[in-house]
């Protein structure tokens, strides 16, 4: 009897078991993911193109030349599809001349005073190729190099760079990696990785230029967008900070209420003239390395709309004013003044000369994390 006993427990659990692995075997993934040649650099580098793809249709494409988002295909009110980012259909125009179009810009994003910072009682000295001003990482920044690919899932994509030491003068081995992934909501999410071994400083961010009107049907002046910004910081004519950060209260940059782009962008404000419009950082109030929405914006004839969340403490928003119609892109699309517009998730620009701006300086033992989503709906 006891034997008989025995025997049955064992059938009872090994039909448990066996059931229990069948009912938690992973469920093959909706999502989708695919690759293709995208031509080669100057320098006989291949470059690989992404397309990440979930069950609603949307679609992004990144390619591994500077991790440069190239496409992000989205429905509107109605269900048509569209493409909502600037950019071109050949890698070849993108080394040629981009105005970072979907790029990774490092180490530095935005602006340094001219071209130097100290840090540790040491001066180092940068490319000064915007006006006297170092500008996204040089002249050979992260945007112009060819990025590994390191990990695949059936819904993201991980590069990775390592920026080695005195790279456009700046110190340290830098280890560098940025994992793009999409999920069924529509969201886009940029999550970044980076450790070093000497102290450097970094700020990094994803210069996409964006249009919802999808296809660069029109220009983003009636684009309406609310920022939960309540500071923003002040510029010379360079385009470099003064050292303050002001609130946006009574000033064509208080967009803590939802209007169009295009309202005040014309203002008769020295703030305005010196940036052509908008191409200043706003400041949040929100605790450091707090993951918050930033930004909402609507386009009202498409009906699209885009959020913005992030860890970073700033965002730099430009409104395309370099953008002079010498460049054409995807579509036949003649880009224009203000043609697209950009949400740079970042640390506020020259941080390294300015005492009183977060730290953007990442030592030995330290790891750098930031992470930005794009949300994609409609109204």
């Amino acid at each position: 009897m006891k034997k008989s006993v025995y025997w049955l427990a064992i059938a009872i659990f090994a039909c448990t078991f066996f059931t229990g692995m069948a009912q938690t075997k992973p469920l093959k993934s909706s999502m989708l993911i695919s690759e293709k040649p995208f031509g080669k650099t100057p320098s006989h580098e291949d470059v690989t193109l992404y397309t990440l793809k979930n069950t609603k249709g949307m679609e992004v494409q990144i390619m591994n030349y500077g991790a440069i988002i190239t496409k992000i295909i989205v429905p509107d009110k109605n269900k048509v599809m569209e493409d909502v980012v600037l950019g071109f259909d050949k890698v070849d125009d993108y080394i040629k001349d981009s105005p970072y179009f979907g790029a990774v810009v490092g180490r530095y994003g935005n602006r340094i005073a001219a071209g130097k910072f100290s840090l540790d009682g040491k001066t180092y000295t940068l490319a000064a190729q915007n006006n006297g001003q170092h500008l996204h990482g040089g002249l050979k920044g992260f945007d112009k190099r060819v990025w590994k690919t390191i990990a695949k899932t059936t819904n993201s994509v991980t590069f990775a760079y390592l920026s080695q030491d005195g790279e456009e003068g700046f110190p340290g081995n830098l280890q560098v990696q940025i994992t793009y992934s999409l999920n069924e909501d529509n969201a886009l999410s940029l999550s970044y990785e980076a450790t070093t071994d000497h102290a450097t400083v970094l700020n990094l961010c994803n210069h996409s230029y964006f249009n919802l009107s999808g296809n660069n049907k029109r220009d983003i002046l009636d684009h309406s967008i609310q920022l939960n910004t309540p500071y923003f910081i002040p510029v010379n004519s360079v385009l470099i900070p003064t050292g303050e950060i002001k609130s946006v209260t009574g000033t064509p940059f208080d967009f803590t209420q939802t209007k169009k782009m295009g309202l005040e962008i014309n203002a008769n404000d020295e703030q305005i003239k010196a940036g052509g419009g908008y191409d200043h950082c706003f400041a949040t109030k929100k605790a450091p390395g707090a993951f918050e929405k930033i930004a909402h914006v609507i386009e009202p004839v498409s009906g699209r709309v885009m959020d913005v969340f992030t860890t970073e403490p700033g965002v730099q928003f430009y409104t395309g004013n370099f953008l002079d119609g010498h460049l054409t892109g995807k579509y036949g699309a003649v880009y224009n003044k203000r043609t697209g517009f950009c949400l740079e998730t970042e640390h506020f620009p020259d941080s390294p000369n300015q005492a009183n701006f977060p730290s953007t300086v990442l030592r030995p033992g330290e790891k750098y994390t930031s992470k930005t989503v794009y949300q994609f709906s409609v109204q």
